[in-house]
């Protein structure tokens, strides 16, 4: 996690001088104070990622001596095959048409159709207390 929090945090001192710059230059407030907010997300990212890699032990990825086997092990449980995340792309891209067109009906639809999805993604493998 330092890698990622270092890099997130070189992002942010990108975007808050280029903020300085475009504001000198530009004139206009509307690109500084996007250039700024987008500095203060990457910010946030970056003290997260610091504030974990604080709490946990050093994976192979901060050590810069560490071999490619020091990685090697079961990673976690990955699905061998499941239809819905296509039904949450399939969700999201009629919630784009729906907000596109600001139709309220079928802005509903969209939220509930999405909710469903996910929900079948996040409970896929869930069997519910008891079953083995």
């Amino acid at each position: 996690m330092k890698i990622e929090s270092r890099i997130f945090n070189i992002i942010t001192v990108f975007f808050f001088l280029s903020a300085i710059v475009y504001g000198a230059w530009a004139k206009e407030p509307v690109g500084t104070v996007a250039l700024i907010l987008v500095g203060g997300l990457s910010l946030i990212i970056g003290s997260y990622f610091s504030f974990v890699a604080r709490r946990i032990e050093e994976r192979p990825e901060d050590n810069p001596d560490a071999e490619i086997s020091d990685g090697a092990g079961e990673l976690g449980f990955f699905s061998p095959g499941s239809y819905w995340p296509a039904g949450v792309a399939a969700a999201a891209a009629f919630a784009g048409i729906a907000l596109a067109f600001f139709h309220v009906w079928m802005i509903v639809l969209a939220v509930g159709f999405m909710l469903i999805m996910v929900a079948g993604l996040v409970f896929e493998y869930h069997t519910g207390q008891g079953h083995h």
